[in-house]
């Protein structure tokens, strides 16, 4: 693989339109809110997830529990699964709110039920779709990425530089001094929470760096090529949405869709609007798609060690892990029900984006420690790429990780559905509810939910990319002498945790 290619997949995987709204309210000062958690969490999110996938197999559940225990790697490999799960209600919103374009009736996307609705078809289908065994979404995946992610990202740059070209009004101000955000307490900045769960993703293709010829060199340099990127998907499109929609019409699923809208209809070309439309909502469904089994894969893969009961280790005749998606399921259906029980969609989707950080950071933050410990306990194990100054990168993930797990708990300005006292005890209650089953099927596990055949078990200890090479055998024994670079056994990775 080159840098050019695994630069091109990390934005494919990381970028998404779905956020862009939010942060167009802030003008240009969504330059900075884009470009800060870029330095403080997208760099040194990739750069260590590439040293620990460069010597761990297994994903972010090995990592850690080599560096904390079994215990501690299957949390983390939960809450990876379920702020997937919090996720689907959120991108499928998003969608309902593009359909509404496509359909003619925009009200739509502020009606609970219809939202509710939406969510419910598509992910259920899309859920059928999987079970089924089938892959024809996945290999269309990334060309419905390009073609309902980074085109209407372009094309929202073209019209945006044309629209000021032409000396079209702006609705937001362009002067340098408006790069810096606008300060009127805490609440106005809670929404870089979702800037960070925005860049969440650059673990996923960490794997790859074994692929490039000289991952020691290469992958940095895609990194910083794929970060280039990203941010202009980011930052470009976003002052695109806000120099042509004024700030009282945004909406946080809609954003998108009005600026191509008032681009569309100021040029006498209003069809376009229902087509781009489409366009950015097959992208968003592509995305719902081709992510309904991918992270229950690996909470299955983890269960299948005898960490979940046997009923949640199900899988039917296509070996599709029918147990862990009907639990997927149930919580999607319940979540997708805020969307009614809430005064309007803006307000479920602001609470679910925060539920969704909160989880998914803790995971982060266990990735950012596992990565400092395993450098002190297991120095030898080789990694094809290292990761200059660990503990400072590692420790900046992780301070800004816990900065945001933080203001993941103070109420949004604008939001209206519960107040500032009740707002975090219900994403505390979230947090509780759906990031502690793993700490009590851990607790109550039984020796016959190991339900591994003997092939699975005898070559579970194999965990390192590059393993250390066997001794050279002399005479009727094994020479006590190391080869030369040889590295020593990693520990049994399926002991529990102390």
């Amino acid at each position: 693989m080159s840098v050019a290619q695994l630069a091109m997949l990390t934005v494919v995987v990381v970028a998404s339109l779905r956020s862009l709204p939010a942060m167009a309210l802030y003008g240009l000062g969504a330059v900075t809110l884009f470009i800060v958690p870029a330095i403080l969490f997208l760099i040194p999110t990739a750069l260590v997830a590439a040293e620990l996938a460069t010597g761990w197999k297994g994903g972010i559940f090995t990592w850690v529990r080599e560096a904390f225990g079994a215990r501690a790697g299957f949390v983390a490999i939960w809450l990876q699964w379920i702020q997937n799960v919090v996720w689907y209600p959120t991108q499928i919103a998003f969608i309902a709110a593009s359909l509404s374009f496509v359909i003619g009736d925009q009200g739509l996307a502020q009606n609970g039920v219809y939202t509710a609705v939406v969510i419910l078809v598509l992910y259920w289908g899309s859920t059928l779709i999987t079970l089924a065994g089938g892959n024809l979404f996945a290999k269309v995946g990334s060309w419905s990425g390009i073609f309902g992610t980074l085109l209407p990202a372009a094309l929202l740059i073209v019209l945006g530089a044309i629209w000021l070209g032409t000396g079209e009004r702006s609705e937001t101000p362009l002067e340098a001094s408006a790069v810096i955000p606008p300060w009127t307490g805490i609440a106005s900045i809670v929404l870089i929470v979702s800037n960070v769960l925005a860049y969440a993703g650059m673990e996923v293709n960490a794997v790859h760096a074994n692929d490039l010829k000289n991952p020691g060199r290469g992958f940095p340099r895609s990194i910083v090529m794929a970060t280039v990127l990203i941010l202009a998907v980011f930052i470009l499109p976003t002052l695109a949405i806000a120099v042509a929609v004024p700030k009282d019409k945004l909406g946080l699923t809609t954003g998108i869709n009005l600026a191509f809208q008032e681009f569309f209809e100021h040029w006498g070309v209003g069809w376009g609007t229902p087509v781009i439309s489409l366009l950015i909502a097959l992208g968003a469904f592509a995305s719902v798609v081709t992510w309904i089994a991918g992270p229950s894969r690996g909470l299955l893969a983890a269960a299948r060690t005898g960490l979940l009961p046997p009923v949640l280790q199900r899988r039917n005749k296509a070996g599709v892990q029918v147990g862990i998606l009907a639990v997927q399921g149930v919580i999607v259906t319940l979540l997708a029900l805020l969307f009614v029980l809430l005064p309007n969609g803006n307000t479920a989707f602001i609470a679910l984006v925060d539920m969704a950080a909160a989880l998914y950071l803790i995971m982060y933050m266990m990735m950012f420690a596992a990565a400092i410990r395993l450098r002190k306990t297991q120095p030898k194990v080789v990694r094809t790429y290292r990761t200059p100054a660990m503990a400072f990168v590692a420790g900046l993930g992780f301070v800004a990780c816990a900065v945001a797990f933080v203001l993941a708990f103070v109420r949004p300005s604008g939001f209206t559905g519960l107040s500032e006292g009740a707002y975090p005890l219900v994403v505390l209650a979230v947090v509780v509810v759906l990031g502690a089953p793993p700490l009590l099927f851990y607790a109550l596990r039984r020796p016959q939910w190991d339900r591994r055949s003997p092939e699975e078990q005898a070559t579970a200890e194999t965990v390192l990319v590059n393993p250390p090479q066997e001794p050279p055998v002399s005479g009727s024994g094994r020479s006590a002498t190391p080869s030369p670079g040889s590295t020593p056994a990693a520990p049994d990775p399926g002991a529990p945790a102390a």
